[in-house]
């Protein structure tokens, strides 16, 4: 007989120990346990014994779909086999339980029903099996609404693309302006993850993170008698500098890296290491704790083919699955389809556009929550235009992570590809994630203190062609480069440039602002604006700028900010009549680089 675990409320995770501490709560009656609106919720049930290299596959053989409902209100959210339940803590490749998370986004009394089948396969597939274990078991629990002490994004809510050129958070309705980490792509290939090794003895890039471990603090997670800090820290570290997202791969076999991928062995794609990925949940929870989005990069470009031969078939089904029953529950997560996903010169048997929406459509009809789904480019122009234009006005695709080799043409490209997917009718959420060129990205602080032209050009340019945010990559030729990076403060002065245009767009209307660089006369200028109430000019030089304010308010005032150290010039603010072109000089005291200025209706 199979009995039902007590349910379990997520709490945080201890230092040594166990792997997770559960609070239990008290059952007297089932409609009478409690969980906070947004909080995840973690069910265990015990059913078949198996282990992760048994006959009868665990990851194959079964398939475990939990159905959450209240009211007309469903979600069917994938199960996954959990070995002995801790196996992050205890290292288990075998045991008899299986978990679901689950993200409830209403209050009120929800109910659950448990599917559990087995048969050849079914788990990548839409059919029946044989119900065993807890198939057809019920439960019942009340959501109630949260106590505020909770995470950003636990209260903020799930992000979510209603519309727009912005992600935003379901319960607050923030627009999410992203600053974050691109590099190293391989963050996982991490020598305190279970089971991780290079397949490639030539390419040895599996990481410590020893520069962060004095970021770790008393209270943050580790596992297995304290592994894990240094990884954690540098997740602490990413934080406390302001940024809040972080792009990884989850499987390079045949990639760059060539050390990441969630299975026991890169021989072996139908059997996963529950131990390897349970230790990746404690950071992306810890992560998400701190409020940094989880940028998930299913493939690379060199091995878009391994999979089903680029189709979404069984293999493809099985991992995609299996990411989705474990970590879709996350608040704050992307899913990007591939980096520079399709054919290139340097990679010419890539994925075609069939294989793609197949791709993303399976996202938007197996992820209960509909996390956004992103597809990262090629670098240039050409092959832009060969691939994006049949993916214009696809419902099922969100957003590009874009990658642009020549940084000088960051503005235009992000631009170009923002109107032509508002004029689709289906407006794509775009973010500038890999900047080129790709042997120099984003240099260490020591190569380039100022980062001038990053700023300019990519920074402040991309949020001024309507991109969403930014993610650094780092290139091969300097020092930590995007393989072998294990510290981010080499990028101390970068990330603190990051916060301030962060800070400054989030500040603004910008769900209601669109780039209106033809109402400014002057070269090197970029416009983002809500027409008739709030403008933003700057200039990546110093010089006087013409803004035509003819369709603008009655009157405005002109602030003037320096955007490498985001100092605000309080002395030197100006009004203006409207109805007619501004001239907008360069702010006084000597500045010799580029400026912006805040143009509001008074």
């Amino acid at each position: 007989m199979y009995l039902r675990k007590p349910l379990f409320k997520q709490v945080t995770f201890l230092a040594v120990g166990v792997l997770v501490l559960f609070t239990q709560c008290q059952e007297p009656a089932l409609d009478l346990v409690q969980y906070e609106k947004w909080e995840v919720i973690t069910l265990d049930f015990e059913g078949p014994a198996a282990s992760e290299v048994a006959e009868l596959n665990p990851f194959t053989d079964y398939r475990m779909n939990v159905m959450f409902s209240k009211g007309e209100q469903e979600y069917i959210v994938p199960g996954y086999y959990a070995a002995d339940g801790q196996a992050g803590e205890s290292g288990a490749d075998a045991g008899n339980i299986w978990r679901v998370h689950f993200t409830p986004d209403q209050i009120g009394s929800w109910q659950y029903t448990v599917s559990f089948q087995r048969g050849k396969m079914i788990a990548a597939a839409d059919r029946g099996g044989d119900g065993v274990g807890p198939d057809g078991e019920t439960g019942t629990f009340e959501v109630v609404a949260g106590t505020g002490n909770s995470h950003p994004f636990q209260t903020k809510g799930r992000l979510t693309h209603p519309e727009g050129r912005f992600f935003q958070f379901a319960e607050t309705g923030e627009p999410f302006v992203k600053g974050g980490a691109n590099s190293p792509e391989n963050l996982l290939a991490y020598a305190d993850f279970d089971g991780t090794y290079s397949i490639d003895s030539t390419k040895q890039f599996i990481k410590e993170f020893k520069p962060h471990l004095q970021d770790w603090a008393a209270g943050d997670p580790t596992w297995q008698s304290g592994k894990g800090k240094g990884l954690i820290g540098a997740i602490n570290y990413l934080a406390d500098v302001g940024m809040n997202a972080v792009y990884f791969i989850t499987m390079n076999i045949e990639g760059d890296g060539r050390d990441v991928f969630p299975y026991r062995s890169h021989t072996d794609l139908t059997r996963f290491d529950c131990s390897k990925l349970d230790q990746w949940n404690i950071v992306f929870t810890h992560a998400q704790k701190k409020g940094i989005a989880l940028h998930f990069v299913t493939q690379e470009t060199e091995n878009e083919m391994l999979l089903d031969k680029g189709d979404t078939g069984p293999i493809r089904s099985l991992y995609y699955r299996e990411l989705v029953a474990r970590f879709a529950h996350h608040h704050a997560i992307f899913w990007n389809l591939g980096e520079e996903n399709g054919p290139a010169d340097f990679s010419p048997h890539g994925q075609n556009t069939a294989q793609r929406k197949a791709m993303t459509n399976w996202f938007k009809e197996n992820d209960p929550y509909q996390n956004p789904v992103l597809l990262h480019t090629h670098a240039a122009p050409q092959l832009l235009d060969s691939i994006l234009p049949d993916l214009l006005g696809f419902e099922a695709l969100d957003g590009l992570s874009m990658q642009i080799g020549n940084k000088y043409r960051v503005h235009q490209d992000m631009l170009k590809w923002w109107e032509k997917s508002k004029e689709s009718g289906h407006e794509w959420v775009s973010s500038m994630d890999e900047i080129g060129w790709y042997w120099m990205g984003a240099m260490p602080d020591k190569d380039m203190p100022t980062h001038d032209t990053l700023r300019q050009e990519v920074l402040w340019s991309s949020f001024l062609a309507g991109g969403s945010g930014v993610e650094w990559y780092f290139g091969y030729q300097y020092d930590q480069s995007d393989l072998n990076c294990e510290d981010w403060r080499s990028r101390d002065q970068l990330w603190k440039q990051t916060k301030i245009a962060m800070d400054f767009f989030a500040a603004l209307p910008l769900k209601e602002m669109e780039p209106m660089d033809e109402l400014l006369k002057g070269e090197n200028t970029h416009c983002l604006a809500k027409k008739g109430h709030t403008y933003v000019v700057y200039s990546k030089k110093p010089q006087a700028v013409y803004l035509d304010l003819t369709e603008g308010p009655a009157e405005v005032e002109v602030k003037w900010m320096n955007p490498m150290t985001g100092e605000w010039q309080s002395d030197h603010t100006q009004k203006f009549k409207g109805g007619a072109p501004i001239q907008i000089e360069t702010p006084s005291g000597g500045q010799q680089t580029d400026w912006v200025a805040l143009i509001t209706k008074v």
